[in-house]
């Protein structure tokens, strides 16, 4: 009897992937967007509004649309840009002492040539930057 059972776990993972196989499946964006569906049924336990619980409903559609997806080139690019778009805070939440402490120590610019971030130490006065990635020079006030 418990080989039966067994068997047929096996059988429907067997199954689930092969049904999964050439589709998107999970990624930073559909996460993020489950994440804020959560969010949002959580906020209306207490607010208790009917826009509210349909629109985190739709977010739960999209992310699964988004999974079961066989337009994986698609759905990687929209990843990509919704990651250049969130770069910018994860350091604020992964680590928000660190990021504060980046923000109070250093200035980070950009290079005019490559447009390559770079870092250079704060209340230094007016630097000469090399850019580490084109090797172009330009001035900035720190």
């Amino acid at each position: 009897m418990a080989n039966e059972d067994n068997g047929s776990k096996v059988g429907l993972r067997e199954k689930l992937g092969a049904w999964m196989e050439g589709r998107n499946g999970s990624d930073e964006l559909g996460i993020s967007v489950l994440l804020l569906a959560l969010l949002l049924l959580i906020i209306n336990i207490f607010v208790r509004t009917f826009i509210l619980s349909i629109f985190a409903l739709l977010l739960i559609a999209y992310s699964c649309w988004r999974l079961s997806s066989r337009d994986v080139e698609a759905r990687e690019t929209e990843n990509v840009v919704f990651l250049d778009f969130v770069a910018p805070i994860m350091p604020w939440f992964r680590n928000p002492g660190g990021a504060a402490k980046e923000l109070r120590e250093y200035k980070h610019l950009t290079c005019p040539e490559c447009g390559q971030r770079v870092r250079v130490p704060r209340k230094k006065g007016k630097l000469r930057v090399t850019c580490p990635s084109c090797h172009a020079k330009f001035e900035a006030k720190s």
